[in-house]
Formats: structure tokens, C-alpha cells, sequence
């Protein structure tokens, strides 16, 4: 490890031991070597003693910087897996991150718009900050050409580098992953990792998120299930994004929600819709919907609409990806789990040689308890984590391309059973999906395929004639080299025996002049002309034989 490495590791551990973090180590035989070594290190107290628990977590993580605080805002959705005290403090990552100085926002607003004043542009630009989160924050203002309320968002100052070093360190860590676990080549860390600061770093160019939240837009133009509120990209940089300013409640405010009469049923089913629609229609979806990034419109609670912002990070899948995805779902909601390990080895998430049947047999054994109880009591995280432990047994390895969609379905399904604890998650995906695959394999998929490739048709059309001749043309002078050929072949035989005969005659003539040579050396040249005419006869026979 390089000296840089070290003091961030060595950072990292005291903040971690600074706020008592190792209460969380459970006390357990196989953590025995962990608690004597924080013995060890008696010289790193708590020093925050006085703090709860929950409170302690948020504050460390806050203090580590981004990539700690993405980990606590995706935690923060697993209510299942976390009593409310740390939930809580959790949350609070999502938006309410300690900000930096307002005045250096300003500073960094008028040099991203050519170091002039952010009077000159925005009217009502207030210096505290609306929300701040690990990578930004926001700020309110007005657009001074039509009155439009905005808000600014603008890049934490000297943030890439702390960034780098994090993930320099966690590159280290995952090259160790392979060495210290029996199947860590299989969980292909170093992929992982690369996926994960690849999204990292794509957050800090917000002309990039907004190109995502345009196109975004665009995919649920008229929804009444989804509104991304307008960019303004004229004003828009790599360190600053300009877009609508919305009016919404955060989706975690249950008790707004239910005071203005929202049917949270309706609004936790929508949740889901909106993401599998997003996977499947448009292969392009919003990879970080956690509750800091969800709203929902004040307008007719009866019918309600998400506001979602903050599309710095996207996933998309390929077409065969989403195919096998939706089938293995579509599969497990039926329980038909011989065809969910078909899919796996097919799709080569698990290797060919696999045996099926037993792989079958696994999925069955860990799957069948957990469907004994109602589907809306099943939670799909738990379902996955049981099926990778599954399939671990079988050398499946890590898939970086649905890690993403991995991790944004733990946020959908979080929110949902926080909206809706009775959320039948199976139910409500089930229609789409099954809809999705029909449409993908029916007469529409056909028709669908046949009007994209029209115009190109219609473009290669005026060739045809002179194409159907240069085939013709091209197949005449092949079956006149495949002739050739053949003659070659047949004459070959015939040849070959020439050759032969030819080299047992220079080989005669070669050994007779030799021994001519030996035991007549008073006959002179005559055994020398024999073996001349040997060697003759000789390149006659290897010029035959070619």
C-alpha cells in the first residue's frame, strides 16, 4: 500500500473507533480476533458517548465523504433490516448532509457562467442552501429572462480528490478479495468496484445528469405516473445544473402523506410500475431512487404522481439481458424453478457444464420455505440474497451490468413497503412483465421490427437488380474454381504415383553408382554418371509430386 493509502485507512479506522462504531461488531466467536484487535487499540475512545447509536453511524459516514454517504443513503431504504433509531439517522444522508459556505457556491455559480454576477442572471438567489447531499447542493433563485423559479445545483468543492483516494482504497481491498475468500474470483470485485466509480464519477459532470433527466423527461411525457421537472440547459455547465424548481412532498413524509388523503396503496404500485417501465419500455432507468430523490405532487392525492430529481446516476440493459431478466422473474413468480436455472446457465450467469437438475434442486430447496407464506409478506431483497447463495455453490459469477438495477430495485422495494407495508410487490410486476414478454415475442414485435427496417429496405431497393447480378456473376466464377479443383484432385492420385515410381528409380541409380563407386573405382566416371542421373531423376519425381 502506498503511503496515501495507509493515512486514508488509518482515517477511516479512527473515525469508525472515534464514534464507537465497533458496538456494531456482534459479539459472536467467528468476530473474536476484531474485538481483541479494537482492544488493542486503546489509544481510539469513543468519543462521542453521549450520542445514540443511529446518530454516531450518520455522523461518521458523513465525516468519511461521498462514497461512505452513497453506501448509509442506500442502507437507509432497508427498514427491514434496521431498527427506526439508525434508519432514521440514516435518512437524513439522503438531503440534509452538513452543507458547504453559500458564498462559495455563489463563487462557483459566476465562474461556471464566465466570472460574471449571479445578479446578471438570477433574481432572489439565496445563499443558504435548499437541500445539500454527499456530491452537491441546491440552491433557490429566479430566471431573470422569464421569472421562473430554478434551482442551482452546484459540486462540492475539492471533491474528486477525496473521491480518488477512497477508491484507490477500495480497489486495494477488492484485489484482496480473491486472495482471502475460498469463491472471491467468482464475486469479481474489481468489476464491481470499476462499476460503481464509474457512476461515481459520472455524478460529478451534471451536464451529463442533465442530458439523463431530458431524456427521462421525455420517456414519461404525460405520465400520471412520473414528472421530471424541466431543464433549463442554456444555463447548465459541468459544475452547475439549472432546472424547475417543484412543490412536493418527500415520499418518506408517511405522515403528510396519509393527512392529505393520499391512496398510498395506489402510490406504492405506481413505484413499481414506474421502475419496471423504466427497465423494460425504455432500458434506460433512474439508478438512484432513494427517498431524498422522490416527491409526490400535492395535486389530487387520489390519483397520485411521483416528482423524481437527481438523475446524475442511470442504468440501462442490453436486450438480452432484459429478456432473460424478465423470464427468470416471470419464472420465480410461477415457481418454476427448472426454468430458472435454464435461464441462468443459457444466459452464462452460471457456466455451461452446470448440472441442471441439481441446480434445480438448490433453488427449489431455498425458495419453496419462502413462498409458504403470503406474497405480500415476501421481500424480493430477501428472495435474491437467497438465490446468489444459491448459485454461489455453483460458480455463478457477479453480474456488473445488474448490480445498479440490483441495488434500485432494494430502493423500490424499501420505499414501497415503507408507503405500503401490505405491498404485493409479485403481484403488481407479474402483469407488466408477462405483457412486456408478449410483446417482445408476438405479431407487434414483428410488425414493430418490420417498420424500423422499412426505410432501409426501401433505401437498398434501386440495388437489388444489380446485386442479384454480381451474386450470379460470383457464383459462376465459383463453380468454375471449385471444377479446377476438382480435376486437381482427381488428377492428383495419378500424379503422386508418377512421383513415387520416380524417386525408386533415382534411389536405385544412386546406391548402384555408390557401390559402383566403392568396389569398381577402375570403371572411372561411369558410377558418377549413374548417380547424377539419380539425382535427375529425383527432381523429376518432387517436381511430379507438387
Amino acid at each position: 500500500m502506498t503511503p496515501g493509502e495507509i493515512r486514508r485507512l488509518y482515517f477511516i479506522i479512527r473515525t469508525f473507533l472515534s464514534y464507537g462504531l465497533d458496538e456494531l461488531i456482534p459479539k459472536i466467536r467467528i468476530t473474536l480476533p476484531l474485538r481483541v484487535w479494537r482492544r488493542m487499540l486503546f489509544w481510539m475512545p469513543n468519543r462521542h458517548k453521549h450520542q445514540p447509536l443511529g446518530e454516531r453511524l450518520r455522523l461518521a459516514l458523513q465525516e468519511l465523504g461521498p462514497v461512505w454517504i452513497k453506501f448509509g443513503q442506500m442502507l437507509s431504504t432497508r427498514r427491514d433490516l434496521f431498527p427506526p433509531q439508525i434508519a432514521d439517522q440514516l435518512a437524513l444522508l439522503q438531503d440534509r448532509v452538513a452543507p458547504f459556505d453559500g458564498a462559495l457556491a455563489q463563487k462557483q455559480i459566476e465562474k461556471a457562467m464566465g466570472d460574471i454576477p449571479v445578479e446578471s442572471w438570477f433574481d432572489d438567489f439565496d445563499v443558504q442552501p435548499l437541500a445539500s447531499a454527499s456530491i452537491a447542493q441546491v440552491h433557490t433563485a429566479k430566471l431573470k429572462e422569464n421569472g421562473k423559479e430554478v434551482v442551482i445545483k452546484v459540486i462540492r468543492p475539492d471533491i474528486l480528490p477525496v473521491i480518488k483516494a477512497d477508491m484507490k482504497l477500495i480497489y486495494r481491498l477488492a484485489r484482496w478479495v480473491p486472495r482471502l475468500l475460498p469463491d472471491g474470483r467468482r464475486l469479481r470485485p474489481l468489476e464491481v468496484v470499476r462499476e460503481y466509480e464509474k457512476t461515481l464519477i459520472d455524478e460529478l459532470n451534471l451536464l451529463r445528469e442533465a442530458a439523463n433527466a431530458i431524456q427521462l423527461r421525455r420517456n414519461f411525457e404525460n405520465s400520471p405516473m412520473l414528472y421530471v421537472p424541466e431543464v433549463f440547459s442554456d444555463y447548465c455547465s459541468q459544475n452547475m445544473l439549472v432546472m424547475e424548481r417543484i412543490y412536493g412532498i418527500p415520499v418518506s413524509d408517511i405522515e403528510t402523506l396519509e393527512k392529505q388523503g393520499t391512496n398510498m396503496k395506489l402510490l406504492a404500485e405506481r413505484g413499481v410500475q414506474v421502475f419496471f417501465t423504466q427497465v423494460f419500455r425504455d432500458s434506460f432507468f433512474h439508478a438512484d431512487m432513494h427517498p431524498g430523490n422522490i416527491f409526490v405532487s400535492y395535486e389530487h392525492p387520489e390519483n397520485p404522481k411521483y416528482i423524481g430529481i437527481d438523475c446524475g446516476i442511470v442504468g440501462s440493459l442490453n436486450k438480452e439481458d432484459k429478456r432473460y431478466l424478465a423470464e427468470n422473474f416471470i419464472a420465480f413468480f410461477n415457481r418454476d424453478y427448472r426454468k430458472v436455472a435454464e435461464l441462468h446457465v443459457d444466459s452464462g450467469w452460471v457456466p455451461a457444464d452446470t448440472n441442471v437438475e441439481e441446480f434445480e434442486f438448490a433453488i427449489r430447496t431455498v425458495c419453496e420455505p419462502i413462498f409458504e407464506k403470503p406474497l405480500a409478506e415476501i421481500s424480493f431483497g430477501h428472495v435474491l440474497l437467497n438465490l446468489f447463495n444459491t448459485a454461489r455453490r455453483f460458480n455463478m459469477e457477479v453480474q456488473p451490468q445488474l448490480v445498479l438495477l440490483q441495488k434500485t430495485l432494494l430502493y423500490v422495494e424499501g420505499v414501497g413497503r415503507q408507503l405500503y407495508p401490505q405491498l404485493d410487490l409479485w403481484k403488481t410486476a407479474k402483469p407488466f412483465l408477462e405483457s412486456w414478454l408478449k410483446d417482445q415475442v408476438g405479431l407487434p414485435a414483428l410488425a414493430r421490427a418490420l417498420k424500423e427496417k422499412a426505410p432501409f429496405w426501401i433505401e437498398k431497393m434501386p440495388e437489388i437488380p444489380e446485386l442479384i447480378y454480381d451474386t450470379l456473376r460470383q457464383g459462376k466464377h465459383l463453380q468454375l474454381s471449385i471444377d479446377k479443383i476438382a480435376r486437381v484432385m482427381e488428377a492428383n492420385p495419378a500424379r503422386q504415383g508418377q512421383s513415387r515410381y520416380l524417386f525408386g528409380v533415382g534411389s536405385v541409380l544412386m546406391l548402384s553408382g555408390t557401390l559402383l563407386l566403392i568396389n569398381r573405382p577402375e570403371w572411372g566416371m561411369h558410377p558418377a554418371w549413374l548417380m547424377a542421373g539419380g539425382l535427375v531423376v529425383w527432381f523429376i519425381g518432387w517436381r511430379k509430386g507438387r
